[in-house]
């Protein structure tokens, strides 16, 4: 293996950054991600549920889930090696992760970090990371910096976790079902213009979240003027799961529509590299649930088994596992609950426009 970058495609010009041509900053030009405002309304910032113990009002269990891939998906590993290495005639390729079984993966922190980013954005939630640029430490609004204090958490951090604080969910990674991969050919991207005006507010902080569009298709350049890169193509399917405990329902109901599975907002994820250029979208199946809780309340309510049946024997009992009509009720109940105490309604609005999907949207032409 080597980390020599790919050699640069003969007969390629230096790539020009788009310019408007009324606006120096580009503001005019049509781009492919919005901005999702941030709450207007103060936070509570509690402590965390702890690890410590099963509480008797929250729900603990497995998500089962299968990702579709709508457009061509790669998630980087860093690492650039000769094609020889993984089986390609390409000279130079950048690859994601491949197991033994030649199936790719996707690193469960690269899936906690896409569905986190949506969690933060449709509650009322601090940022999880800012950069560390000195020029715009003062240009994050002062109730939006990351959380610091472990027992003073804003609700995304309490589930997902934050300094010094391990969140109440667990991701693994996620193996595609089928071996081999397929090979794609990336432009060259810009990197975020970080002096654009529409970026910031009238006070000059930052003012919201950015999030891709999801298109119909990905741009590919062709292998004389992209970049190779290893990827799993539209189609191509993974599956995963997601362990949680201590959730109360709204919070597992907020995941659930961060997952797609709220039918009023039919939202995919935007994972992996490329998201500019249509890359990166995949719709996500809750295949079954097993769960259980201490609550008799939850226990009538969302016909779960309780914490001692689940512990009275080494094997979940049968009544754990929900699929079919079990399953879409657990989710509907629990996606109301978040409807009616998590969710903030304007930030899940302007986040389902960008995130719908299927969509009719072309990726952009020019430079990205």
């Amino acid at each position: 293996m080597t980390r020599n970058l790919p050699p640069k495609p003969k007969g390629l010009t230096s790539p020009r950054r788009p310019v408007s041509s009324d606006d120096s900053d580009g503001t005019s030009v049509s781009k492919p991600y919005e901005l999702i405002s941030f709450p207007k309304e103060g936070q509570t910032l509690q402590h965390p549920a702890g690890h410590h113990k099963y509480h008797s009002d929250r729900v603990h269990g497995t998500l089962f889930l299968k990702l579709k891939v709508g457009t061509s998906l790669h998630v980087s590993t860093g690492v650039v090696v000769m094609g020889s290495d993984i089986g390609s005639r390409l000279p130079l390729i950048k690859t994601m992760t491949q197991g033994t079984d030649q199936k790719l993966a996707i690193q469960g922190s690269s899936l906690k970090g896409c569905i986190r980013s949506v969690y933060e954005a449709i509650t009322n939630s601090r940022l999880g990371v800012i950069t560390n640029k000195r020029e715009y430490k003062d240009k994050y609004p002062l109730d939006r910096l990351p959380c610091e204090k472990k027992d003073e958490l804003c609700p995304a951090s309490q589930v997902f976790g934050a300094l010094n604080w391990q969140g109440l969910i667990e991701f693994s990674d996620a193996k595609c079902e089928s071996a081999g991969f397929a090979t794609g050919f990336m432009p060259n991207l810009w990197s975020p213009r970080l002096v654009r005006r529409a970026y910031f507010d009238e006070r000059g902080k930052v003012a919201g979240r950015k999030f891709y569009y999801h298109t119909i298709r990905a741009i590919d350049k062709g292998q004389n003027a992209g970049v190779a890169v290893q990827q799993a193509a539209k189609t191509y399917t993974f599956t995963t799961q997601l362990h949680f405990k201590n959730l109360k329902p709204a919070e597992l109901g907020t995941l659930l529509i961060v997952l797609g599975q709220d039918p009023k907002y039919p939202i995919a994820l935007k994972v992996g590299g490329g998201k500019p250029i249509g890359m990166g979208t995949m719709t996500v199946e809750v295949t079954k649930i097993i769960a259980f809780t201490d609550s008799q309340e939850l226990v009538k309510e969302l016909k779960l088994p309780g914490l001692r049946d689940r512990y009275s024997s080494y094997t979940p009992p049968e009544s754990a596992t929900l699929t079919g009509n079990d399953l879409q009720q657990l989710m509907q109940k629990t996606i109301q609950a978040a409807h009616s105490s998590l969710v903030q309604a304007t930030q899940l609005q302007q986040l389902a426009e960008v995130l719908r999907y299927p969509t009719d949207r072309e990726p952009p032409t020019g430079m990205y």
